[in-house]
């Protein structure tokens, strides 16, 4: 059976350019990156060209991308460098934010929550509230800069502003929005950290970035080694880095507006699919959200049988049900937002998106849902 991918929030697809990439080093010679010979030297070119690309995509100079091993790493990075300047403090948080950035949040801090509206969105007021609750205990204020569920787009600038007047420094979670949006970073009130990873624009897993603030010494989290310039010990992800920087270089010039207007062409598509079914309502903003993700309430049956029954027709689909996926907890995202995990559709569109995908999710929801339904009478 042919298959239809609607789960590039996810993980999205190698892109081509990224597998050539690592397909020619993987029959080059090997060399320690941190060595003097020309072996050596060939390879520190190599990730240094990776960097510089990656570097575009952000809007920032490489010397600010700490090369990582995925979104989580730099996540916990970023914490543990906060608190390392910061000692003592408490961590502002919604309870949107992806699990690794609440969890590594909560394992080394007190956490005050921050406020979210029913389109998963952050207060800013709820900051500056929060931030008088924490009084001058405050550690690092985390702020995402999409939602990786339902799409929705958080003001960052904003909060970034208020943050830096209470002298508190600020984490950005952009996992879910780079590549898929234009992130101009190179902004003296840009946030502190920033973390992004390779696999959710088409680069392959187990490689990311930390995006550092002009100017800022962190305390690293790995230690043992002079790698990243002293700010991640460890020896590199030669073949992931140079596929993230093929990845990203794919996304240079005007190619990441164009992949954006065809995201969000095809998410609305998705949407005018779904809510002609009776009992769908969309989750999360529905214009000021990310190109590519579409989140949706079904009313009358179960995710899990509807992520089911899709596969069964070929489509990949997602949930924020606890049965839908690895966790044994329902979405605390759409929880925080008042809405049901349990009966929530994630559709993510991506570079490999065609319109085949569509018409397959078109022939297969209303059909699935109406049988779903029928059974429970």
């Amino acid at each position: 059976m042919r298959r239809y991918y609607l789960d590039h929030a996810s993980t999205s697809p190698l892109r081509p350019r990224a597998a050539a990439a690592i397909r020619e080093w993987l029959e080059s010679p090997a060399g320690d990156p941190g060595r003097v010979h020309e072996e050596g030297r060939v390879v520190r070119d190599a990730i240094e060209t990776a960097r510089a690309q990656v570097a575009e995509l952000l809007g920032v100079p490489p010397r600010r991308v700490v090369l990582t091993s995925g979104a989580t790493e730099s996540v916990h990075a970023a914490v543990w460098g906060a608190l390392w300047d910061h000692p003592g403090g408490a961590i502002l948080c919604a309870g949107v934010e992806h699990s690794s950035v609440r969890d590594s949040s909560a394992r080394l801090a007190p956490v005050v929550e921050v406020p979210v509206d029913s389109n998963g969105r952050i207060d800013p007021d709820g900051v500056d509230a929060a931030l008088r609750r924490a009084g001058r205990a405050a550690s690092l204020v985390h702020c995402q800069s999409a939602n990786h569920e339902v799409g929705t787009t958080q003001p960052v600038a904003e909060v970034v502003e208020r943050c830096r007047r209470a002298g508190v420094p600020v984490h950005v979670d952009a996992a879910a929005a780079f590549g898929h949006v234009a992130l101009d970073l190179d902004r003296d009130e840009g946030p502190d950290f920033l973390s992004v990873s390779a696999h959710k624009l088409g680069g392959p897993p187990g490689v990311g970035a930390l995006v550092l603030r002009r100017g800022l010494r962190v305390e690293p989290l790995f230690v043992g080694g002079q790698q990243e310039r002293g700010r991640r010990a460890g020896m590199e992800n030669v073949h992931g880095i140079i596929g993230f920087g093929a990845a990203a270089d794919a996304l240079a010039g005007d190619a990441l507006a164009r992949e954006a207007a065809a995201a969000r062409a095809r998410t609305d598509a998705l949407t005018t699919t779904v809510l002609a079914e009776t009992g769908t309502v969309q989750v999360g903003d529905p214009t000021d959200r990310l190109p590519h993700i579409v989140c949706f309430g079904v009313e009358g049956v179960e995710a899990e049988p509807v992520v089911l029954g899709l596969d069964r027709e070929g489509v990949a689909v997602h949930s924020g049900s606890a049965c839908a996926s690895e966790s044994f907890e329902p979405s605390p995202v759409l929880a925080a937002m008042g809405a049901d995990p349990s009966h929530s559709l994630r559709l993510s569109v991506g570079w490999s998106t065609t319109d085949d995908d569509l018409d397959a999710f078109a022939a297969a929801f209303g059909r699935v849902v109406a049988e779903l339904r029928a059974l429970r009478g």
